[in-house]
């Protein structure tokens, strides 16, 4: 195979590069103490049968995290941080993700519980691993990395060679010699990157009886990888010459009572495509699943970006190699992950020599293919290691063992430090961060559940989203196919929004429509005095609204008003100010599910303090931030805040008196930096009907309605003395439900979910 060859004359090396990745990652939950827990799998992840997220692998307390397949490794480790963070706010707050592969604090055998699955069959195999190999072995964990080949490249390759008449056979070929050759030097990776250097005694102990096989005190690179791990009897063997015989080598394994299935052959390679080997050779190899690698303790997420990028880079230089392994090559490369898996961590491995050619032929690759830098510079960084051990993950770790003074205290620090983490920002996830704050409620409710989400346009918050063969399609956390397609067109423009209403029957505010600044200003005789809002015909999230509560005093300031709104929009209105307090309702259906009190922006005077050094000082609350990706938004001192204040004889040098309330804003809109309170047990229900209402004629299945009530606890009565409506609002902001100022959160992410896919048990 030529494919060297064919890379450099065809210029094939960005081709080459790509692919499709993903990350399996096992870890074992435990308690404070860092002892595994006997508990079943958290009910709050769903049922195991279907979710592609968060599954069990041998026990009950055996957690399995999986990303989707991505083009980019960065998205991989995204989708990876996404699940962990999940799955740290869900758990139990005295339960953590214990992260090393050798388990500690394990319980007697008989209170380990395999994974109790929905499939008798998928029980009873784990049933079978307790009795041929024990439970404590089956307790090991660590990260699976899945890789596809570009089917482009591998296109491209095979219309240059004549060898193979068929694309998947050629595609089984490139599969068997990137499997074969990792196989033959997968000790280099082990030398790098392995992370269990030691074990607690009981885990030798099978029935009670121990069988300690190692010297007292005695370090070695990888428990995980050597004979002591999870391995399968010597008398297993698969042929790896080529894909024939190896389908049927495996097979016999299984006829002849080696293996109960073909899933219990423990190679570090495993070729993906079909449920049964035979199949590969029918349909061909997909994809492979390298499950070499130890979790790497330091790393919150199990492995670091770039220890991904370098496996990726290792499985590329496998396939550059001119030679390809067969069953002898593969036979020796176990020999020689048995014998590094078991040196000293602290030592330099006796094949340093071939491990330095391959990582510099690996080098030379990837300045043939034109790699990035960072790639260059990462290989770079291994190739050094080979001489200084202290540099690898071993070496890293075990000074921080040291410290600790066991790798089970160690394990529990972390396992604490990394779910505390999570919790910092505990209405975000960080990994998708640039996404809106509702957007990334939702996603936090779809992992958690086992909805399949596909992230059409980031940046447009747009996400496809299946659960069995339903497929539905979200933008922005709830506008959803299950509205009218009228519905945001009727609510996005504020004159249409108050006519369909006012013919609908509801009570709304009268108001006068302007399409220029000078006939606006030409009617200002008609609102002196009165209390008035004016606002642009078209808007959201407040903008361009100002409110004068105790009437228009000065013209000036109705005109500086005035230009405000039409920054916003071509069309200006201008419309009575309703007495009482404004209320946003979230309607679903046919039920209101929150009710917020949104207090408009303000500042407590302390009597030392500038009205300017007060806003600093709230806008420190870690919850503000820019509004979209924070439950509340930073007090901004614009030209409204400045009317708003000169309304109360102050400017924002002003030393307000202790106690004194200073409004910034008369407009509650969180997103101008109010507050919110929820409201939505004290609220009377006959309010909460009326916004079901206005929902309904606007023609929506989720809509924010926001109504002034005098008194939210007396029963509605049909004048604008009891209740008005101000907005309906498409797209309606759920954080601020979710994560009120004061109140209890309504998470209402869930009911979008119970609304899209209404089988899922929320």
């Amino acid at each position: 195979m030529k494919l060297q060859q064919w890379v450099k004359q065809y210029q094939l090396g960005l081709l080459f590069q790509q692919g499709q990745f993903g990350l399996e990652k096992e870890s074992q939950r435990i308690d404070d103490k860092g002892n595994i827990v006997t508990t079943p799998h958290p009910r709050v992840f769903g049922n195991r049968s279907y979710h592609p997220y968060i599954q069990t692998d041998f026990a009950e307390s055996q957690l399995e995290l999986i990303t989707p397949p991505n083009a980019k490794l960065e998205d991989s480790l995204r989708w990876l941080s996404a699940i962990h963070e999940v799955v740290w706010r869900s758990l139990p707050e005295n339960e953590y993700i214990f992260p090393f592969s050798m388990p500690a604090g394990l319980p007697p055998e008989n209170e380990i519980q395999e994974a109790q699955l929905d499939k008798q069959e998928d029980v009873k195999y784990r049933e079978h691993l307790s009795k041929q190999y024990g439970k404590y072995k089956q307790m090991v964990s660590g990260i699976h990395y899945n890789f596809q080949l570009s089917s482009e490249f591998v296109k491209a390759i095979f219309l240059l060679q004549d060898e193979y008449a068929h694309l998947k056979d050629f595609q089984n070929a490139l599969y068997m010699k990137l499997a074969n050759n990792f196989l033959r030097y997968q000790w280099i990776l082990v030398y790098l990157l392995a992370a269990s250097p030691t074990v607690e005694a009981n885990y030798f102990s099978r029935n009670g009886v121990l069988n300690f096989p190692l010297k007292e005190g005695q370090l070695v690179r990888s428990l995980r990888s050597s004979p002591y791990g999870y391995v399968n009897s010597s008398n297993v063997v698969v042929n790896h010459d080529n894909l024939e015989n190896y389908v049927e080598t495996l097979e016999f394994q299984v006829k002849s009572g080696h293996l109960i299935a073909e899933k219990e052959f423990y190679s570090n390679v495993r070729l993906r495509g079909s449920k049964k080997a035979r199949e590969l050779l029918e349909k061909g190899v997909q994809y492979a699943e390298f499950r070499l690698f130890d979790l790497n303790p330091l790393e919150p997420y199990g492995i670091s970006l770039d220890d991904a990028k370098f496996i990726h880079i290792f499985l590329l230089g496998m396939l550059w190699l001119d030679e390809t392994s067969g069953q002898k090559e593969v036979e020796l490369g176990k020999q020689r992950l048995y014998q590094v898996s078991l040196e000293d961590p602290r030592e330099q491995t006796a094949f340093r020599e071939e491990g330095e050619a391959i990582l510099s032929q690996i080098i030379d690759m990837l300045k043939i293919i034109n790699a990035d830098e960072r790639a260059v510079k990462i290989s770079e960084e291994k190739l050094v290691q080979l001489a200084e051990p202290s540099l690898t993950v071993n070496g890293k770790l075990l000074k921080a063992i040291e410290q600790e003074g066991s790798y089970k205290a160690l394990g529990v620090k972390l396992a604490k430090q990394y779910k505390a983490q999570a919790f910092k920002r505990f209405y975000a996830l960080s990994a998708f961060d640039n996404m809106e704050l509702s957007t990334q409620a939702l996603l936090f409710d779809l992992i958690q559940k086992g909805v399949t989400t596909e992230i059409l346009d980031e940046n447009d918050q747009f996400l496809a989203l299946k659960f069995g063969e339903h497929l539905e399609y979200v933008k922005n956390g709830n506008m959803t196919s299950h509205d009218q397609y009228i519905s945001p067109l009727i609510m996005e423009n504020k004159v249409v929004t108050k006519k369909v209403l006012s013919k609908a029957g509801f009570n709304v505010p009268k108001s006068l429509e302007f399409t220029s600044i000078e006939q606006a200003v030409a009617h200002y005789a008609l609102f002196e005095g009165r209390a008035v809002v004016i606002k642009p015909k078209s808007t959201n999230y407040g903008l361009g609204i100002t409110i004068f509560k105790q009437g228009v005093t000065h013209r000036e300031d109705f005109v500086k008003a005035i230009e405000i709104a039409f920054r916003e929009d071509k069309e200006v209105m201008v419309e009575d100010y309703l007495i009482g307090t404004e209320y946003r309702f979230f309607v679903l259906g046919d039920e209101t599910l929150a009710v917020l009190l949104r207090v408009p922006a303000n500042v407590i005077g302390d009597g030392k303090n500038t009205v300017r050094e007060l806003v600093e000082i709230k806008n420190s609350d870690p919850l503000r931030g820019d509004g979209s990706r924070s439950p509340l938004k930073k007090i901004a001192l614009g030209d409204i805040e400045l009317l708003q204040l000169k309304e109360q004889g102050l400017t924002p040098d002003s030393v307000p008196q202790a106690g004194q309330i200073v409004q910034l804003r008369a407009n509650s809109n969180i997103s101008t930096g109010g507050d919110s309170i929820d409201m939505t047990d004290k609220m009377h229900e006959s309010y909460k009907q009326i916004a079901v209402g206005v929902a309904h004629a606007m023609g929506a299945k989720v809509c924010g309605v926001d109504l002034i009530i005098p008194d939210l606890t007396k029963q509605a009565e049909p004048s604008l003395n009891s209740w008005g409506v101000i907005e309906a609002n498409f797209n309606p902001m759920m954080m601020m439900h979710i994560f009120p100022y004061q109140g209890k959160s309504r998470r209402l992410t869930k009911n979008v979910i119970k609304m899209l896919f209404p089988d899922i048990e929320m």
